[in-house]
């Protein structure tokens, strides 16, 4: 898995605002002196798809950690098109995070409320998030997982239903901000809620059926989406390898009779 950390910058707002620098490099203007609100030209508007198709393939092959330089190489622009798109790369990564973090989401709500068999439910949402390559781009605030010990408070926990009585378990660690990080990551912690939520859902539902071990978690659900959805050079091998280890990892998901 090649997901590294990425420090969150504070440029939020300019991760959504799709209409800045395009309409300002047609008319000499700053960022700040009207240009938000102007409509993309028709070649901007494909750069723009054209940076994210190719940021989106970069970092899933290796990772927030790679250059832009190496997302405009992918895009076939020019590096400068991609700064006056987004700033910084800080801004390109939280683009990048919050849309595979909104698809996930959307796709466990699907499984959720299309499936009425709780480990069709379950599987259904691992299948789809796999074969989509999400689990590659999830930022790292959801992935970061820690060794929760005995004793340790469960409201520590960003899921602390899904605490284990029996051994140590894999949990989602809570990110602690500086105070000037907190307003920059507040709609990122929005998403990942959002996320974990229906998630958790999805757990609970198979676990109250009997068909999810009992120490499985939401991280470990998220750890094998993360870790199933390997980079490999050739489409064909990828899928196949995608779907066989997640056939595997699902087996170990699931509950045995005592």
């Amino acid at each position: 898995m090649h997901i590294q950390d990425s420090h969150w910058s504070s440029a939020s707002a300019i991760a959504s605002g799709d209409t800045v620098g395009a309409a300002a490099s047609g008319n000499g203007r700053g960022p700040g002196e009207g240009s938000r609100t102007a409509p993309l030209r028709v070649d901007a508007q494909r750069n723009l798809e054209h940076v994210l198709r190719a940021a989106r393939e970069v970092f899933g092959e290796l990772g927030y950690g790679a250059p832009m330089e190496d997302v405009a190489r992918r895009a076939r622009v020019g590096v400068g098109t991609v700064y006056r798109r987004f700033p910084s790369k800080d801004v390109l990564v939280r683009r990048i995070a919050e849309e595979e973090t909104s698809r996930l989401t959307d796709q466990a709500r699907a499984a959720l409320g299309q499936e009425d068999e709780p480990w069709s439910a379950l599987s259904r949402f691992l299948r789809t998030s796999v074969a989509s390559g999400a689990g590659r781009l999830l930022p790292p605030q959801i992935l970061r997982v820690g060794v929760a010990e005995d004793g340790v408070e469960a409201d520590e926990a960003r899921v602390p239903q899904q605490r284990s009585q029996l051994t140590p378990e894999l949990r989602l660690v809570e990110q602690r901000p500086t105070p000037g990080e907190e307003s920059a990551i507040a709609a990122d912690d929005a998403g990942a809620a959002a996320l974990l939520d229906v998630v958790g859902r999805l757990v609970d539902r198979a676990r109250a059926a009997g068909e999810l071990r009992a120490d499985v978690t939401v991280a470990d659900v998220l750890l094998v989406i993360a870790t199933a959805a390997p980079s490999l050079p050739d489409a064909a091998q990828q899928a196949a390898a995608s779907a066989r280890l997640l056939d595997i990892l699902l087996e170990g998901l699931r509950s045995r009779p005592a």
